[in-house]
């Protein structure tokens, strides 16, 4: 029993070619999630699930174990995370080996830091959670957002309760960033997950960019650049633990 970070990297990726292993700031994308899982201390095995024997290597090269590869069936375009998630922990379970919490680790998130992971595990502590999903706020908030029609008329495109609200009076909304997903193994057997006292994990937006283009991946590497993993929040642990069921 213990703690597995699973972290999903499947090749052949449309919207940014092999944008798994591309290097950023002379590392693979993945490496950074396999080094920040190994460093956190939180985990008994470090796992990448990739269809790709060529990401597989890369994967045990920065410590990770990538001991067997995906089925057919979860190397697909219509394979869902969570399917991956289930297959690795089904195969470890068929060798006899079990785990009580399951952390999926998206490789598209290398600004996640050892505190996000650790800080994610005390929140699922503090609060008996079945789960703790990271989020963050929104950028803009969707109360200022609409749906346009073919003829681009915007009478009615702004609400009518928040059209003179200045935008810091505006409730804050939130969104998935992709980071970190923390559930209990039972959880995984439900047919509806993070449903139930699941609580989030409030990361600020220069941690949650997501790389799926080009330009997250500019984006991130200028954050990257710029030292945004070394601004104290290792050390002292700023990310906030404040939750919602």
């Amino acid at each position: 029993m213990g703690n597995i970070a699973i972290i999903t990297a499947r090749s052949g990726s449309k919207g940014l070619r092999d944008k798994n292993i591309r290097k950023l700031c002379g590392k693979p994308l993945l490496a950074y999630s396999v080094e920040c899982a190994l460093q956190s201390g939180c985990f008994d095995r470090v796992f990448v699930s990739t269809d790709s024997l060529e990401y597989a290597a890369i994967a045990e090269k920065f410590g990770a174990d990538a001991s067997f590869l995906r089925s057919e069936e979860t190397s697909g375009d219509t394979a869902g995370s969570w399917d991956v998630v289930r297959e690795v922990i089904y195969k470890f379970e068929e060798r006899g080996e079990y785990f009580d919490r399951i952390m999926l680790l998206q490789p598209t998130s290398p600004l996640r830091t050892v505190s996000d992971i650790r800080n994610s595990f005390a929140l699922m502590e503090e609060k008996g959670a079945n789960s703790v999903v990271s989020v963050c706020e929104m950028e803009h908030s969707p109360l200022w957002s609409n749906t346009l029609g073919e003829d681009l008329c915007m009478d009615n495109f702004r609400r009518e309760n928040y059209c003179d609200v200045r935008r810091q009076d505006l409730p804050k909304y939130y969104r998935l960033n992709g980071a970190v997903y923390l559930v209990n193994r039972a959880e995984l057997d439900q047919p509806q997950m993070l449903r139930h006292k699941s609580y989030a994990y409030i990361m600020p937006a220069e941690r949650s960019v997501d790389v799926d283009t080009e330009f997250d991946f500019k984006i991130a590497e200028c954050y990257m650049a710029e030292g945004v993993r070394s601004f104290g929040m290792e050390e002292n642990g700023t990310g906030n633990q404040r939750g919602f069921g």
